[in-house]
């Protein structure tokens, strides 16, 4: 059982780290195998919106032709038994890099020219996943000001999982460094160990 994180902070160490190790943590506790990427490090380039990934018809996955780190991390991901994905809030919504890799996730919808709205290619969820945000305001508000909980959710779908828990982080932004909280750890080790045992039946 193989649980990967994709995460989209530009801050390694930060909260958003911090809870996506606790996260997997956890799982491989329960007998996971784990892997963390951050965005950050991998060469993902804008959508050109050319929509050649979308004009192959059937289940798998469109080719895209820019020549980038996107394709092998979709392949890990998809090799994958779980997937959690992790986002701080920037100006009311997921960071920038997350936004370019949910762009590409155009590939797993079918939409040839002509028609009036894409497909999803494949609508199974086999998979489990876990939304991890975080946000300077109180959680509450940010979580009802802002839509990047779906979004997320939405990427998660594309990837064929399903969402079974949300972590979400508030008052994020009061020290520089900040620690985590122990009742966020609590719920992260808990979601954990939760995704590991759903992943494994």
């Amino acid at each position: 059982m193989k649980i990967t994180a994709i995460v989209g902070t530009y801050r390694k160490g930060g909260m958003i780290d911090q809870a996506v190790d606790e996260i997997l943590a956890a799982a491989r506790e329960e007998g996971a195998e784990t892997a963390k990427i951050h965005l950050l490090d991998k060469d993902i380039a804008f959508c050109r919106n050319c929509r050649t990934c979308t004009q192959q018809e059937g289940p798998d996955r469109g080719e895209c032709p820019l020549p980038d780190d996107m394709g092998a991390l979709l392949d890990e991901i998809e090799e994958s038994d779980a997937i959690v994905l992790a986002s701080p809030m920037n100006l009311g919504t997921v960071t920038a890099i997350m936004k370019r890799f949910i762009e590409r996730l155009a590939c797993f919808v079918y939409w040839k020219w002509g028609m009036m709205a894409p497909k999803v290619r494949n609508k199974e969820k086999r998979k489990n996943a876990v939304v991890v945000a975080a946000s300077a305001a109180p959680a509450i508000i940010s979580r009802l000001s802002s839509k990047m909980i779906g979004l997320m959710e939405n990427a998660a779908g594309l990837l064929g999982a399903k969402t079974m828990g949300v972590l979400f982080i508030g008052m994020a932004a009061r020290e520089q460094r900040q620690e985590i909280g122990e009742k966020t750890r609590r719920k992260a080790r808990r979601l954990g160990k939760q995704l590991a045992a759903q992943s494994a039946k």
